[in-house]
């Protein structure tokens, strides 16, 4: 389900309502996609997600992707990525310094060898959105659903 910035129901939106549970700065270089993967497992690990880990990890890898090809910036800079509890919600931010209106999904052809992290996170997650982020550039997010047991 794609969501737009200026839907205001979605949850976490309400930024007092964000658990943070971790994150990290990446180089946006190749090797990060990596390492944003076994990471963010490690770092979930302890909270034993009802949701797909494989789904997280997988939307967590294009997103890094699609930011170190994206992101663009005069100096150097980080992909920042975040992750929060919003009530049994997960909810995963992928920052770059991007530009935000050049967030869409594209519908590649057969051949083409890219195109497709949009498309994969577009099936996997309950909600996902995009739009400016605070510190500047572009966030991407998405959010699973009952990705938390009832405490």
């Amino acid at each position: 389900m794609t969501r737009t910035d200026d839907n205001p129901g979605d949850p976490g939106r309400d930024h007092a309502s964000l658990e943070p549970l971790g994150g990290m700065l990446l180089y946006p270089v190749p090797e990060s996609v990596a390492r944003a993967r076994r990471w963010f497992r490690k770092f979930t690990e302890p909270h034993q997600l009802a949701c797909s880990i494989d789904d997280c990890v997988l939307m967590v890898s294009e997103l890094v992707t699609n930011a170190i090809l994206c992101g663009k910036a005069d100096e150097p800079w980080r992909i920042r990525i975040r992750w929060y509890r919003v009530g049994d919600a997960l909810r995963v931010d992928v920052h770059n310094p991007g530009c935000p209106a050049n967030v869409r999904m594209r519908s590649p052809e057969a051949t083409e060898a890219q195109g497709r992290g949009l498309l994969l996170v577009n099936v996997l997650a309950d909600e996902w959105w995009s739009g400016p982020s605070g510190p500047g550039g572009t966030v991407v997010v998405f959010v699973m659903h009952r990705a938390f047991k009832p405490d």
